[in-house]
């Protein structure tokens, strides 16, 4: 990497008419959990990413440390929350409230704007039933409201809970380098979309990071470990609260050996149980559109999902994309080799 340039390479492209259209660049890391050896690479996996909302489940191992599950009687729905990115869902809306009335809290002490959903069917339902912007609404209220159980659970200041000196902060970035093996200086902590302090570290620091998710035995320690692995089996049952029907995190989800969640701008990232492997990946344009098709031929190269998981992310995500008159227009492919 020369200054902030980020040496990346094509992942994949969008051909039409026989041409190439779209080339996305990006990296790629994949990422023993067992010795958090690099594997392989595509692009610099050295270069610093924000790693967004794919912190979730792993910011949340701090407070499960704490009891604040056991404290307000949190259960697996809850927790799935804890780490989502929803969006907006009736179902989810509900877990949302309960957690709400378990812990006492008011919605007011949210620190972000009321908002509609962020899914666009779920914004059109809500709409049409007469509904008004709501802070739970926000994609991030579940992430916000662990942090505030916890610091209600442990008597800190629940005003100023998303500042980076606040406790909570302190402990949630503690808690991200020591379970990523990423040394301070190789952290650098800017603050997130929904308000939060977020880290940015090593691609392959990343992978490491869900690789211990997936498996957490190799966790940095037995607790940590534990409460890891009861934020990545809610994901696992709940995987439409963690995102949202056609959401790629929820569809892998759905397969056993699979702990996924995306962050925003362009990074993904998943852990392979069996395989003992995390994989994380940054599209450096920032979209999303190319995860599926890069994730799919990941999964082709190096295995680990179920022939039924491969079978839905083709029919899903199909390698053909049509126009609005139903009529094949182009293709995605891969464009790396691990």
């Amino acid at each position: 990497m020369c200054g902030d340039r980020i040496e990346d390479v094509p992942l994949l492209y969008m051909n039409r008419g026989g041409r190439t259209e779209n080339v996305h660049r990006g990296r790629i890391a994949v990422v023993s959990a067992e010795n958090g050896r690099l594997l392989h690479a595509c692009g610099d996996a050295d270069a610093l990413s924000y790693v967004r909302s794919t912190a979730k489940p792993i910011q949340a191992i701090a407070s499960l440390l704490d009891g604040t599950a056991e404290a307000y009687g949190l259960e697996q729905r809850h927790l799935a929350l804890l780490a989502a990115s929803h969006r907006g869902s009736r179902a989810q809306l509900e877990v949302l409230e309960d957690i709400l009335q378990r812990t006492g809290l008011d919605e007011e002490l949210l620190a972000i704007q009321p908002t509609l959903p962020v899914g666009r069917r779920q914004r059109d339902e809500y709409v049409a039933a007469g509904g008004k912007p709501r802070k739970l609404l926000h994609t991030c209220a579940g992430k916000h409201l662990g942090v505030l159980a916890w610091s209600k659970l442990k008597g800190w200041p629940l005003d100023g809970y998303i500042r980076p000196d606040h406790p909570a902060q302190q402990g949630i970035v503690r808690r991200i380098r020591q379970w990523a093996e990423a040394d301070e200086e190789q952290v650098t902590v800017g603050k997130d979309g929904c308000g939060f302090p977020v880290a940015a570290m090593p691609l392959r620091s990343l992978a490491l990071a869900y690789g211990r998710l997936a498996t957490p035995e190799h966790a940095p320690d037995r607790a940590a470990g534990e409460a890891a692995g009861r934020m990545a089996a809610a994901m696992n049952a709940y995987p439409e609260l963690v995102e949202g029907p056609g959401r790629l995190a929820s569809l892998l989800l759905e397969d056993s050996n699979i702990v996924a969640k995306s962050g925003a701008h362009g990074v993904f990232t998943f852990g392979l149980r069996r395989e003992r492997i995390g994989v994380s990946l940054a599209v450096t344009d920032g979209t999303e559109v190319a995860w599926p098709y890069i994730v799919k031929a990941i999964l082709k190269q190096i295995g680990g999902a179920s022939s039924e998981t491969m079978d839905k992310l083709d029919r899903m995500f199909s390698d053909e994309f049509l126009n609005d008159a139903k009529e094949i227009a182009g293709s995605w492919k891969a464009a790396f080799q691990l």
